[in-house]
């Protein structure tokens, strides 16, 4: 007697613990899936929910042990499974896998998160992608002209036709098309010997490169800009999320409490809603985030990662493989069936 009063004690003490873990987690959770909820209703909530899930697979096991009486076996057997299904498979296991699986992740998402979003806001700060599109004009200008000046040299000079002719002009038409000009006036000085060509090429050198400066300078003046207002708004939300990356690594902001979780998402929803407003001025680095900050309604990827039905949707679309969900499902499955069992031995029915 005493043995089986000390085994129901140790299961009722084992049971406590592995319900507590499994409580605690679905109650964080819950808590970050609706934080103005009080954390006292969300853990009485998930008490209230476990301890009716543990009794639906009390039913379950007393239901198939024969050597108990036990009237309605089969309606006992319908109805534990069906508790088991409502209040373990679909609100307690979820939520536990949730918790373990979001402290493990968060730090890196919310690192990583503020970093692309920043970077998005810097490139809008900076104009960066319409200075890098006239860098990219400017240096193409460049080349070709120096082509043109190469062939256009070369014409000048060939031997069996020196100085400035037909196929000169030519060159020199194609090199105002390129510089935006009507079209650029040859020099009046011809020239047939070889220093008179050498001094013809320089001067020519010289009033194309000076055309070339102007237009490389009339290039960079058109670059559009944001207007003011949206460049103060992105230095602004750029601002406060580096604020937060500095409380975050001092401490200060606890990624693991539910308000403070919130106001992350509260400055980077506003970053992701400047950058879709000045998508234009953005070079995004993948289709991805060009689909995912100029959506309608943009979502962090924090935001994601603290709701529990969005991080069950993306490990189900298979966009969390090396992550380890999978081991996080089996230490929730293993936490919540230990507390199953122990909880079966503490309150098993007497046999007969």
């Amino acid at each position: 007697m005493n043995q089986t009063n000390y085994l129901k004690l140790f299961s009722l003490i084992a049971f406590l613990a592995f319900a507590t873990i499994s409580c605690w987690a679905t109650a964080e959770s819950l808590h970050l899936l609706l934080p103005n909820l009080p954390k006292i209703v969300c853990w009485v909530i998930t008490i209230g929910f476990f301890f009716i899930a543990s009794w639906g697979s009390k039913m379950i096991v007393d239901s198939l042990n024969q050597n108990i009486y036990l009237e309605k076996r089969g309606l006992r057997l319908v109805l534990g499974i069906f508790i088991l299904i409502i209040f373990w498979l679909i609100c307690s296991m979820p939520t536990n896998t949730h918790t373990f699986f979001y402290r493990n992740v968060i730090g890196d998402k919310v690192n990583t998160d503020i970093a692309i979003t920043r970077g998005y806001l810097g490139q809008i700060k900076n104009n960066t992608k319409n200075k890098d599109q006239a860098t990219l004009k400017i240096n193409e200008l460049e080349n070709d002209i120096k082509i043109l000046l190469g062939e256009l040299e070369a014409e000048i000079k060939v031997e069996t036709l020196p100085g400035f002719g037909k196929k000169s002009k030519e060159i020199l038409r194609k090199i105002a098309d390129k510089l935006g000009v009507a079209k650029i006036e040859p020099l009046s000085h011809k020239g047939v010997s070889k220093q008179e060509l050498i001094m013809l090429c320089d001067a020519y050198r010289k009033k194309i490169m000076t055309l070339t400066d102007t237009r490389k300078n009339n290039l960079i003046s058109h670059i559009l800009s944001p207007n003011p207002d949206n460049l103060k708004e992105a230095k602004i939300h750029d601002d406060n999320l580096a604020l937060v990356k500095k409380y975050i690594d001092e401490g200060t902001i606890d990624l693991n409490e539910a308000n403070d979780i919130k106001d992350v998402c509260d400055k980077l929803n506003t970053g992701y809603n400047t950058v879709k407003k000045n998508r234009n001025f953005v070079n995004f680095a993948s289709e991805y985030d060009e689909a995912k900050y100029t959506a309608d309604n943009p979502v962090t990827e924090v935001k994601r990662t603290i709701s529990v039905f969005d991080v069950w949707t993306d490990f189900l679309k298979g966009e969390y493989k090396g992550y380890g969900f999978t081991f996080w499902i089996i230490i929730s499955i293993l936490v919540d069936v230990a507390a199953f069992i122990f909880f079966d031995i503490a309150f098993k029915e007497r046999e007969y």
